[in-house]
């Protein structure tokens, strides 16, 4: 065939197919996974979490739960699990107290119920969580974020942070938690350690409640009344895994983006099918020439040269599917994900490479069939 006279001119472009059909599959394929990642997430934390949080009063101020809004909320029928968190205003945390007060990482200091864990579906990396004893002293839990900034990686009675005044031993640090991403930046304190140590006042700035997926709804209608009753519209109710659904929703509109970049290297790479077979035409007369002088047929030379454009672009078809598979599953499992390549996408990127190349050697296949053999022999 033509293309073994010119190995190093089909072989770029096949790579131009190539790149396109790579570019498509890598993209689809990561974010399949990342979308597999996220379901096995939320499956395995549940869509059920809602959180309670105090908003804005007319006049623009911060407003405040009432002390009572935990009792009240846990008195909702359908909730299931409930727990909070308290900012602690002015505590700041630091690693030494050398370090000027300014210079606070963005940690902040919340007051924490011993069973906030197991309602947010959150886990400790190193150490242990705050319990009824060691919530009562001055101890402390560190989300990975803070953890990070501070430049702590274990645990231990030997590791403490400065929190306000008082030196707090770091009880354990927490894997990041998807559905609650404030406790990443955060120094978690026993509630009453916190009151006795740092001045806590006692209201909840967020309360977290796990109710029946069929409830979620009707108790996300009452929770604003519920928390504060003389001001239910200072209250905000969310439910953190439509934040993650948001982000999944963003990402797929990159995705899309990415798709159409991806197709543009695609078309880029027929041009350059087109352009080598259009070049095939034109070297090769001589030989149309001859082949029609012995016998060859229109449809046969058309046949011969539109099957050499298919082939050039199966080629770089299938290279592409390959390499496209391969960036999705080290990427997959550089990021510790599922590694998931949807089968329409590979079938897909191999069936368009084809269409392509098919149009793209339609015109040089025509034209060379239209070779009289004279005027083709007579070239020089």
């Amino acid at each position: 065939m033509g293309l073994r006279t010119r190995p190093g001119r089909a072989f770029l472009s096949a790579l131009g197919i190539a790149i396109g059909i790579a570019a498509m599959v890598s993209v689809v394929g990561i974010s399949a996974s990342s979308r597999a990642e996220l379901d096995e997430t939320l499956d395995a934390l549940g869509t059920n979490l809602l959180t309670v949080a105090p908003g804005t009063r007319l006049t623009g101020e911060a407003a405040e739960l009432p002390l009572a809004a935990e009792g009240m909320v846990r008195r909702i029928g359908p909730v299931e699990a409930l727990s909070a968190i308290g900012l602690v205003d002015g505590a700041s945390v630091y690693r030494s107290d050398r370090i000027p007060a300014i210079q606070t990482n963005g940690i902040a200091a919340y007051a924490a119920r011993t069973d906030l864990l197991e309602t947010i579906g959150a886990t400790v990396r190193n150490g242990r969580w705050l319990d009824a004893a060691t919530g009562s002293y001055p101890a402390t839990v560190l989300g990975s974020a803070a953890a990070e900034r501070l430049g702590i990686n274990r645990s231990g009675a030997d590791t403490k942070v400065l929190i306000g005044d008082e030196w707090f031993t770091v009880l354990g640090i927490l894997e990041p938690a998807a559905l609650a991403p404030e406790l990443d930046s955060a120094a978690l304190i026993g509630w009453r350690a916190a009151d006795s140590t740092l001045g806590f006042d006692g209201h909840a700035t967020k309360i977290y409640t796990r109710t029946p997926d069929s409830q979620v709804e009707s108790v996300r209608e009452v929770l604003g009344a519920t928390a504060n009753p003389e001001a239910p519209n200072e209250v905000d109710v969310s439910r953190p895994s439509d934040a993650l659904a948001a982000k999944q929703a963003a990402g797929d509109a990159f995705t899309a983006l990415l798709l159409g970049l991806g197709a543009v290297a695609l078309v880029v790479g027929g041009v350059g099918v087109a352009n080598i077979m259009v070049i095939s035409v034109l070297e090769r007369r001589a030989e149309i020439g001859l082949r029609r002088s012995l016998g060859a047929t229109r449809g046969q030379i058309r046949t011969q040269f539109l099957t050499e454009s298919l082939l050039l672009s199966a080629l770089g078809g299938v290279g592409g599917a390959i390499l496209g598979s391969a960036v999705t599953a080290a990427y997959a499992s550089y990021q510790g994900w599922l590694t998931v390549l949807p089968l329409w996408a590979l079938t897909g990127g191999i069936a368009a490479t084809l269409l392509i190349g098919g149009l793209a050697g339609l015109y040089p296949a025509i034209r060379a069939s239209r070779l009289s053999p004279t005027e083709a022999l007579a070239t020089p």
